[in-house]
């Protein structure tokens, strides 16, 4: 079964999500946050198949989240971009909504500390510009000048 390209959806979550938005690709985002830079070092962490991890890893490369910076003639590092490295606050919220729903009362798998303070970071969620937390019921949703209904396929 073919996956469905949402990239022309009127949505940047739809966009998002068709570079990112499997299993494999957000795993591999989060071992890069935790340094973990070749091919074998995302291999061995992950348990992912060859076939699977080269074809994420290229598609992360042409859209941008990883960059290939090759070491010698056969090996490569795959570095966030910036692009890449933006992505943090979005696996941190999910790792943290994890956390809340689906620990099963064992506690976090993985911590997240401060380098410097040795403290847990803040939970995530939708601040507005003033500092409040926002709720769900705080918030309105309305199309931006971006919003293009895509000629349906």
């Amino acid at each position: 079964m073919t996956r469905k390209n949402i990239a022309n959806y009127p949505c940047s979550v739809s966009r998002t999500l068709n570079i990112i938005g499997d299993q494999w690709s957000i795993l591999i985002v989060l071992a890069s946050f935790r340094g973990i830079d070749t091919f074998s070092g995302l291999l061995q962490r992950l348990g992912i198949s060859r076939n699977i991890l080269t074809a994420r890893l290229d598609s992360m490369v042409s859209n941008d989240i990883l960059e290939k910076i090759p070491t010698s003639s056969t090996r490569s590092r795959y570095v966030l971009t910036p692009a890449g490295k933006e992505l943090l606050p979005t696996l941190m919220a999910l790792m943290q909504w994890g956390d809340k729903w689906l620990a099963e009362g064992k506690g976090e798998p993985l911590r997240v500390l401060d380098r410097e303070s040795h403290a847990p970071i803040q939970k995530m969620g939708v601040v507005s510009r003033t500092g409040k937390y926002l709720e769900l019921d705080d918030l309105r949703f309305e199309n931006g000048p971006g919003f293009i209904i895509p000629d349906s396929e």
